[in-house]
Formats: structure tokens, C-alpha cells, sequence
């Protein structure tokens, strides 16, 4: 515990807490929308279970770290001559977490475009399982905690007890996300937009896990290749977006 007598621990901490807290976001909305579909009185509980689950996942993920670091020596390359590619453990799980978040975001949008009469969404019994949700909540959890963790692993390299840090502000930042859950959870819920926007949002962050499993693998296309989407220029693009939104609805209650 002598790590945190120095102010750069805790520089750190408050760094990695923020940060996962902001990768977390995107977390809560998909557990919202999926817990949604169950009944009112079991939506609480698989949102904070779907939450408590994710922090496990994430614990687990950074005990394994020299695992996955040496994930990223490939195993097997591919050159046809237009295409070439070296495929690594990481590139594969991030693009099929990218691809997991396109079809069950766009599959997501589909089934609410095609549902245009409210009254009849409300009446529409909710079929699905507690279990069928929470394993839909496992798969989403582990595709977040991988990319957090890699990015955590990156800023984090260095410092002293970077392992023992990267657990509290996991911890920490899946605490705060549990007590905002129900107020995030409500507003989700109560503002159809807002989940089209975050549905959209998940569609986004699924090509940028794509692209950058592209990238690990140092893919190539007709000698192109292929570059990483910084992820400062999707979060502002979130925000802009979010911002946008809240005076739309601003508006309309007026």
C-alpha cells in the first residue's frame, strides 16, 4: 500500500476512474435497453447484476494481464496479394465485439422502427428470459472490459503497482455507475430518442473495435492500411450529439 504515499498513484487513479467511467457509459445504456425488456420488477436487479458482472469481468481481465499483453503476437498471417493481415489474439476478440455491437445494435434499431404504435409496445408481453439477459449482458460486458483494459494497460505502463491501481479504479467507477444506474436507467427508458441515439452511439464504437482489431492485426488493403479511430474524436462526437439532443428535448417540453 506504499504506492499510494505518491501523488502520481493517485494522479493515476483519478485518471483511470474517470476514464472507466466514461468507457462505462456506453455499458450502462446497452444494460438498460437489454434489462428493459424484462419485467418492471426484475429491471433493478439484472441492471445492477449486468453492472457487478461487468466489474468481475474487468478484475478477472487485469489478473490475466500478461495473457492478453502477449495476445498480441500473431498466429496465423493472410496475403492474397490485395489483402494481407496478421491475425493476433486481441485483433480477433475486438472485431468480433465489434461486429457482436453492430448486429445487436442495428437489430436493436430494427425492432424499434418497425414498433411505431406505443400503445402496442406496451402491451406486447415480454417473453424473454432473466437468463437470456444476463448472458446478453456478459457478452457486452466482456467486449467493454477488454478494450478498457488494453486502454487502462496502456496509460498505466510504468508506474509502479499499476495492477493494484487499475483494480481500485475499476471498483470505484463500478460503485459510482451503480448508484447512477437507476436515474440513467429511467431516462433511457422514458426518452425512446435518446435510445435511437445511444443505439447509434453503439454502432459507432462497434466500427471503431473493428477498425482497431484491423489495426492490431496490421491489416492491409491494397497496400492501405488500415488506421486506428482516436477515440477523443468519438466521444466528442458523442457529446456533440448528446448536447444536441438534450436541447431537442428541452424544446419540446416547452
Amino acid at each position: 500500500m506504499e504506492i499510494f504515499l505518491h501523488a502520481d498513484t493517485w494522479i493515476a487513479l483519478v485518471t483511470l476512474t474517470f476514464l472507466e467511467i466514461i468507457l462505462g457509459i456506453d455499458n450502462i445504456i446497452f444494460i438498460s435497453i437489454t434489462a428493459n425488456k424484462l419485467p418492471k420488477e426484475q429491471i433493478k436487479k439484472a441492471t445492477l447484476l449486468g453492472l457487478a458482472l461487468a466489474m468481475i469481468t474487468r478484475i478477472l481481465l487485469l489478473f490475466s494481464i500478461s495473457y492478453l499483453i502477449a495476445m498480441k503476437d500473431p498466429f496465423w498471417e493472410v496475403d492474397l496479394g490485395w489483402f494481407k493481415t496478421a491475425l493476433t489474439g486481441q485483433s480477433i476478440i475486438l472485431f468480433l465485439g465489434g461486429l457482436f455491437l453492430l448486429y445487436k445494435s442495428t437489430h436493436e434499431i430494427r425492432q424499434k422502427v418497425e414498433h411505431t404504435n406505443e400503445d402496442d409496445v406496451l402491451k406486447t408481453p415480454k417473453v424473454i428470459s432473466f437468463q437470456s439477459v444476463i448472458i446478453q449482458i456478459i457478452l457486452i460486458d466482456i467486449v467493454f472490459s477488454f478494450d478498457s483494459i488494453l486502454t487502462a494497460v496502456g496509460m498505466t505502463n510504468g508506474i509502479n503497482g499499476a495492477l493494484m491501481i487499475m483494480i481500485f479504479a475499476v471498483i470505484i467507477s463500478i460503485v459510482i455507475m451503480m448508484i447512477f444506474s437507476n436515474p440513467i436507467s429511467n431516462f433511457v427508458n422514458n426518452n425512446p430518442t435518446i435510445q435511437m441515439l445511444a443505439l447509434a452511439f453503439l454502432i459507432l464504437i462497434g466500427f471503431m473495435l473493428i477498425t482497431e482489431g484491423a489495426h492490431l492485426s496490421e491489416t492491409r488493403i491494397f497496400n492501405k492500411t488500415v488506421g486506428v479511430i482516436p477515440k477523443g474524436y468519438l466521444y466528442f462526437a458523442i457529446a456533440f450529439s448528446l448536447g444536441v439532443e438534450m436541447l431537442n428535448l428541452k424544446s419540446r417540453k416547452k
